[in-house]
């Protein structure tokens, strides 16, 4: 009888230990955690990241994601834009984490849910160090009220997901979101070396799992895929002027490969689904770029990641987009500076400044510097979003 008492008493003492504050169960030792992000940066002449000042329309973010105090960072300028890194968490039982995340060469510009700390809370570019904190209760099973903003966002589709849902204060998500502005290092570098012949060159110090050049022309797109990059490699690029008569040219193909690479450097493939949903109209509109995935030790020293207790697994999945200005491009884009095409500049959307940059000898005709303008000013304002209250 003493014996069955003890283990009793025994089993009781276990089934506590099992239960944090608040009855939550203590599951954060199986916790998985997956997040996927876009570095996106725009190639010199010579491969190299140049500073560029994105111009575009409004902001798709909706009105209820925060913003870094001070000044306009989207109108700042910066090698490299880290695109909406979305953290999910698949638990067993409800558990609470602490997630941090360092940006060493940057600041955290957008996030959301609202995070216990954010630094810089105030600061114009060019101060380095950013980070951010969460404080995260998973709710596996539960469902949540999420919010909606008054106008249609790509923000949405990043939600679905078999992740579960997050509280964070009053706040509930799908996921915790964060965005921002910096000059981590770049490691893949494109340039053209003649024509018709890309050369992608590695200048980090572990191979690249995959790179893919894409070329939108007019709606005709084309594109190549190159695996494991070392060192260099020089790619054939698309030719368009063929049509659409390659296996190459399929839109649906190359989803459906993007889709595969992603799932095959650690997504689940809802999640990949989600993060071309997001970004799939974004990455194939006009002009050239290069895909990347980047090694994961990469993403590991550009953002730092740290949840508390301990997951079970992490796993990190970031893609970098680098914009190159093309032989074709260039001639497209000077001939419409040169007559004022406003149509042909508002296709290279928010790139256009960067590639005006490296265009030379050729002074913009009024309608054209009338455009940049206004799209500068547009810019100046997007900062100033509006409440969803309003």
């Amino acid at each position: 009888m003493t014996q069955l008492r003890l283990a009793f008493a025994l089993a009781l003492a276990l089934a506590a230990g099992c239960f944090a504050a608040e009855g939550v169960p203590h599951a954060a030792g199986a916790v998985v955690v997956h997040e996927w992000g876009t570095f996106t940066s725009v190639a010199g002449a010579d491969g190299a990241p140049v500073e560029w000042i994105t111009l575009s329309g409004p902001s798709d973010l909706p009105c209820f994601v925060n913003h870094l105090g001070g000044m306009n960072i989207k109108a700042a300028m910066g090698l490299v834009r880290m695109e909406t890194p979305v953290l999910y968490f698949y638990s067993p039982a409800r558990t609470t984490v602490s997630v941090h995340v360092d940006f060493p060469r940057g600041l955290i510009t957008e996030w959301y849910p609202q995070a216990a700390r954010v630094l810089p809370a105030k600061a114009p570019y060019g101060a380095s160090g950013g980070q951010i904190d969460w404080g995260v209760q998973i709710s596996p099973g539960e469902t949540a009220s999420l919010p909606a903003g008054k106008s249609a966002s790509h923000y949405y589709a990043a939600r679905e997901t078999d992740a579960a849902p997050l509280q964070i204060g009053p706040q509930r998500e799908k996921m915790l979101f964060y965005r921002g502005i910096g000059s981590p290092e770049v490691p893949l570098a494109p340039r053209f070396i003649a024509p018709g012949k890309l050369e992608i060159s590695n200048r980090g110090s572990r191979p690249i799992p995959l790179a893919l050049v894409f070329e939108n022309r007019g709606g005709k797109i084309g594109y190549r895929v190159v695996r494991r990059v070392g060192q260099s490699t020089v790619v054939d690029v698309p030719e368009l002027t063929r049509g659409l008569d390659g296996p190459w040219f399929d839109l649906d193909g190359l989803r459906a490969e993007l889709a595969a690479a992603l799932v095959e450097a650690g997504l689940y493939p809802k999640e990949a689904q989600a993060m071309l949903a997001t970004w799939g109209d974004s990455w194939f509109e006009e002009g050239m770029r290069v895909f990347y995935i980047l090694p994961r030790g990469a993403v590991d020293e550009t953002l730092p990641l740290r949840v508390t207790p301990a997951p079970k697994a992490t796993e990190r999945v970031f893609v970098g987009r680098v914009e190159v200005l093309s032989p074709y491009v260039e001639k497209t884009l000077a001939t419409a500076l040169a007559a004022g095409d406003v149509a042909t500049l508002r296709k290279y959307g928010r790139f256009v400044d960067a590639y005006r940059r490296m265009i030379h000898g050729v002074k913009p005709a009024p309608a054209a510097s009338e455009f940049l303008d206004a799209s500068y000013r547009q810019t100046l304002g997007e900062f100033e979003h509006a409440s969803c209250a309003q």
